[in-house]
């Protein structure tokens, strides 16, 4: 049996011997969307492979000498089964599910939030409280935060469709929620995080019908708030003039020493790339390169071809969730209209910043890239995200079937 059938088996009302289906419907009602679920396995499995080869020297440093060379292969291909797991499971519940426990996943995200800081709770890794360990992985709240945010906005813009053409009473509160999460981000600290959970709340502002001029005035006081943020911190404004000069000698050493090597990496990779396995900058010069700088690697070994199939997988992702986004709203499904395109906003606002970041375009951040680096809990919250986006997709499709979503 092959994989698209093993996904059909579990669809619900659906088995992979329903057959006589396919003779009367159109292939585009059909299931679900196949193309975005290879598309999605694609950026897995190529992502699995640069985890190998960004990792496979690590255990020569000695601060990673008691790891076998296939340790973070291994615990990302645990990490791939467990997500695929919870994916599944996500894929079975209604999107009206979803809606009704919105509330309730937003409240949970920010308990885990306030626990991750309290002491021998939160694990400390490079000086930030991000990480909850759970035995067989780390849990970043962080991560399942950005998928409550979004359900809960979704829900909000709904629920205050009447009255968004009045600020306090349609944007205040859902100002609120965004700035206590942020608040509780900034304390870890992850500020990166905070960035796209802001996005995603003001993308499904926009997109659910919020006034123009409320919009640009949210964009506004958010803006001047990170400005502000960037200002009163010492280390981030040093990101920040390492980012104008990485190559001076004041920060070719210090906080522009990871962007110089990515630089020196994608240079070194040219149109075609040294070819897999063949990368220098991974060999204890690039740090991190296997979670924030993965596309550094790609784009040393694999050269412009690889960045730029990259990129393109994301558009072409990007659009396509935006699409299933816009299909529900027409069919009248507000909620899950703005729960896709908010995912949608969601992956392509991320992997545009970590894209940024790599190729010297943005200041360094640390965010990940969705699907492909290394990490836990961002791999299953981006694979439950996905598995709700083909959950609405289904619907829509039952739907334009004449049947019930």
């Amino acid at each position: 049996m092959n994989f698209t059938a093993t996904i059909a088996g579990w669809l619900p009302g659906r088995s992979a011997e329903a057959k006589p289906l396919r003779s009367t419907v159109p292939a585009r009602v059909a299931g679900f969307d196949q193309a975005l679920l290879w598309v999605t396995v694609a950026l897995l499995v190529f992502g699995l492979v640069m985890v190998y080869s960004a990792s496979i020297a690590m255990p020569d440093n000695p601060k990673f000498a008691r790891y076998a060379h296939t340790y973070f292969l291994t615990r990302h291909a645990i990490s791939l089964c467990v997500a695929f797991v919870a994916a599944l499971l996500a894929f079975q519940v209604p999107v009206a599910t979803w809606e009704k426990a919105a509330p309730w996943l937003f409240v949970a995200s920010l308990i885990l939030l306030i626990a991750v800081l309290v002491p021998h709770v939160g694990v400390v890794v490079n000086g930030a409280r991000r990480w909850i360990s759970l035995g067989f992985m780390g849990f970043q709240p962080s991560e399942l935060a950005k998928f409550a945010v979004l359900l809960y906005a979704a829900d909000y813009m709904v629920r205050k469709m009447e009255v968004k053409e009045r600020f306090f009473r349609a944007v205040l509160p859902m100002a609120v929620a965004v700035a206590v999460v942020g608040s509780l981000l900034l304390a870890e600290p992850d500020m990166g995080a905070f960035m796209v959970i802001a996005v995603i709340a003001m993308g499904i502002l926009f997109l659910g019908g919020v006034n123009a001029r409320m919009f640009f005035l949210i964009a506004a006081v958010m803006t001047i708030a990170f400005m502000l943020m960037i200002a009163l911190s010492d280390w981030r404004r040093e990101r920040i003039f390492a980012y104008l000069d990485p190559w001076s000698e004041k920060h070719a050493l210090g906080k522009g020493y990871q962007l110089s090597h990515s630089l020196i990496a994608i240079g070194r990779g040219e149109i075609f790339g040294v070819g897999l396995g063949g990368s220098v900058e991974k060999l204890h010069w690039l740090p991190e390169a296997h979670t924030d700088f993965l596309l550094a690697v790609i784009g040393e070994e694999f050269g412009l071809v690889g960045v730029l199939t990259v990129i393109g997988l994301f558009l072409w992702m990007t659009r396509r969730i935006m699409h299933i986004g816009r299909q529900a709203i027409a069919l009248d499904r507000v909620f899950a209209g703005l729960v896709a395109q908010g995912v949608g906003i969601w992956m392509g606002f991320q992997a545009f910043i970590n894209m940024g970041v790599n190729l010297g375009a943005l200041p360094t951040k640390g965010l990940t890239l969705p699907l492909m680096s290394y990490g836990g809990s961002a791999i299953l919250m981006n694979l439950v995200a996905l598995a709700v986006v083909l959950r609405i997709d289904f619907e829509n499709r039952q739907m334009m079937r004449g049947g019930r979503a």
